[in-house]
């Protein structure tokens, strides 16, 4: 049966990973070029107990989970791509078989949750570590600024203490007063007088003295 030449052609590389005991996650990829807008996927179970018709419009995934499996059962399903002008021709059969609850996942098998939470761990790490940065460049800001007020406030001391002593009276550059409010003067020295003591001479002549000194001492 050839395909419609408007609707999209049908899925390729159909996987199933992320296998449990009930549950398992389909994925696919489609051809580029073609305008998809949704998938619808055939699931049924190998004996013929169950089958499901899961249909997705206005999307652009290219993977489903699928819940509700039965524990240790065989599975197929097929892809459809749903398109403008209608639904592809469904994709080959996938087989797959889901797990015991005792069984552990296999070592090429991936758990979505374990992924969602490693995502989690990660972006949990992240936001600490950019808590822990931001903590510490307020703490460095405001080590700094408490260090500058610091120091504004021993400079403004400093400033203070300058100007008391500039405006402060020095006692070694005053000029001493007397009670009465004058300055200190000199004192005058007082003009010294000589005595000069003559002895009387006896039998001298008035030739030989000064006539003054004859009337103050009988020759």
């Amino acid at each position: 049966c050839l395909a419609h030449p408007d609707r999209p052609p049908s899925p390729v590389n159909v996987t199933v990973t992320q296998l449990k005991a009930n549950s398992a996650t389909v994925s696919w990829d489609v051809p580029e070029g073609d305008v998809v807008i949704g998938y619808a996927i055939l699931q049924q179970r190998q004996d013929g107990q169950m089958q499901r018709f899961i249909r997705e419009v206005n999307t652009t995934n290219r993977a489903c989970v699928l819940w509700d499996l039965a524990e240790d059962a065989d599975y197929i399903i097929q892809v459809q791509s749903i398109g403008l002008y209608g639904e592809s021709q469904a994709s080959k059969r996938v087989h797959f078989r889901t797990l015991k609850e005792t069984d552990r996942l296999p070592s090429n098998s991936s758990n979505q949750g374990d992924i969602t939470m490693e995502g989690l761990d990660k972006d949990r790490q992240l936001q600490t570590g950019e808590i822990i940065i931001i903590v510490a460049v307020l703490l460095m800001w405001a080590a700094v600024i408490a260090l500058f007020c610091r120091q504004y406030d021993i400079i403004k001391d400093n400033d203070s203490n300058n100007n008391k002593e500039k405006t402060k009276p020095s006692s070694e550059h005053s000029t001493p007063e007397r009670p009465s409010g004058g300055l200190l003067r000199s004192k005058k020295k007082s003009p010294s007088v000589n005595i000069i003591e003559v002895a009387p001479v006896r039998g001298c002549a008035w030739s030989q003295l000064p006539s003054h000194a004859c009337r103050a001492w009988p020759c």
